[in-house]
């Protein structure tokens, strides 16, 4: 597909007072989100285990070609809408299996965001756009792994399936320091050097371990702890991740998982997303390239939604059959969508003003619709909603009330969400 060269890819309760008036801001910092709730309701939560399952199509998935369609309108395009299974809801004819699985979620298709650029759109809707504050803000993945923890798994908490390299991106983390990060597993691969070597043993490498434990405790003790607990977080999940091969050992896949899912990159990738959360990864975000169709979009349209719709259909089919919708969230999104009207090159550019979020899952009213754009997509008809609204409505979807719950900076607390907006009240159950 001929993109053009018009675009560039790399272009819970506790008030304030008692917060700032305590030191349990200070505790909450350290250890996430458990030490500020009631004994009891951490403990529901714990059990509970919630989960984050974030998938981003980057580039910006059409709106018009998937849960917005306007056939028959002049900028509707060649494809039809059709019906799904919530009644009276259709979205574009190119989707047809997440048409089957719609119940399960809801459409917020009143976005209206502010940026039209991959380079300031990416990271804005990531990092839920809160006021300047003087600090980079943390991506959703850094402060769900921040505010909830890793988990029982031993696991990395935020983990990032995705085309290309791989590594730790710790610039997601923001100020929350590097500890925070993604591991990024590039194609789906583990990181290198995963086995052991054969002269070392797994004593040896136990003895070796504690050995780094002890000196490492020594070098901590008179250097900066966002640095250093990094380092050694770092090593601790590793150790883990050696133990667990078999997520990335595609042999050991179901031949029928991998048929259903699909054997082109977002069906292996969305594939393993879900191996890691049965295996306990708090949040996962399985990327997909490609969606940036400014010229010649509705043939790559065809192929592109299809791949994604194989995919997409599947985890929600299997998240609902296992019983883990009740406990992981899901969120589908792109950094916006793409203008009604098409260009000279047969395409659709950047268009934050009318799109939509797909979403479901934990905390989620499933078979909702919120919002509507006008007869022909151009604009928003109802209430509006920006990217802050979504970090507010994702958060207590989660059971963490941003109204509440802060953040601790050295001392300085910081809102997790936007100050200005608030939840979406009818998608949350």
């Amino acid at each position: 597909m001929n993109h053009s060269n018009l675009c560039k890819p790399w272009e819970h309760d506790l008030s304030r007072r008692q917060w700032l008036g305590t030191t349990a801001g200070a505790a909450a910092g350290a250890v996430g989100l458990g030490a500020l709730l009631d004994p009891a309701i951490a403990q529901q939560v714990k059990e509970k285990q919630k989960q984050v399952l974030f998938v981003w199509l980057d580039g910006g998935m059409s709106q018009l070609e998937s849960w917005d369609p306007k056939p028959g309108t002049r900028f509707g395009g060649p494809f039809r809408s059709i019906p799904t299974s919530l009644p009276g809801v259709h979205i574009s004819e190119l989707l047809p299996r997440s048409a089957t699985i719609l119940h399960h979620l809801s459409l917020v298709r009143s976005m209206r965001t502010q940026d039209n650029s991959h380079s300031a759109g990416v990271p804005r809707m990531q990092r839920g756009d809160p006021k300047n504050r003087g600090v980079i803000y943390p991506y959703f993945g850094s402060a769900v792994a921040k505010l909830m923890g890793p988990g029982d798994s031993g696991l990395p908490p935020y983990v990032w399936i995705k085309p290309g390299s791989g590594g730790f991106m710790h610039k997601d983390a923001g100020f929350l320091g590097p500890k925070y990060g993604a591991l990024a597993f590039g194609d789906g691969k583990p990181p290198a050097n995963m086995q052991l070597p054969e002269t070392i043993s797994e004593k040896d490498d136990d003895d070796r371990n504690a050995l780094r434990v002890a000196l490492n405790g020594r070098f901590a003790a008179r250097r900066r702890k966002q640095s250093t607990e990094a380092d050694t977080y770092v090593y601790d999940v590793a150790r883990t991740l050696m133990k667990r091969q078999d997520l990335f050992d595609e042999s050991k896949f179901s031949p029928a998982d991998v048929e259903r899912y699909g054997q082109h990159e977002i069906g292996r990738h969305m594939l393993q997303g879900r191996k890691m959360l049965e295996a306990g990864v708090r949040f996962v975000k399985v990327n997909s390239y490609g969606w940036d169709s400014h010229g010649d979009h509705f043939n790559g349209a065809f192929s592109q939604h299809a791949k994604f719709d194989q995919a997409f259909a599947a985890i929600i089919e299997d998240l609902h059959e296992r019983g883990m919708m009740e406990h992981v969230l899901v969120v589908c999104m792109s950094e916006f969508g793409r203008t009604p009207r098409i260009n000279g090159h047969i395409g659709r550019d950047h268009w934050p003003e009318a799109w939509t979020v797909a979403l479901g899952g934990c905390g989620i009213t499933a078979g909702n619709v919120v919002g509507k754009t006008n007869d022909e997509g151009t604009f928003v008809d109802t209430d509006e909603y920006d990217i802050g609204h979504m970090f507010h409505t994702w958060f207590k979807a989660l059971g963490i009330n941003p109204d509440i719950v802060e953040y601790d900076n050295a001392g300085q607390p910081l809102p997790i969400a936007h100050d200005d907006m608030h939840a979406i009240k009818e998608v949350l159950s």
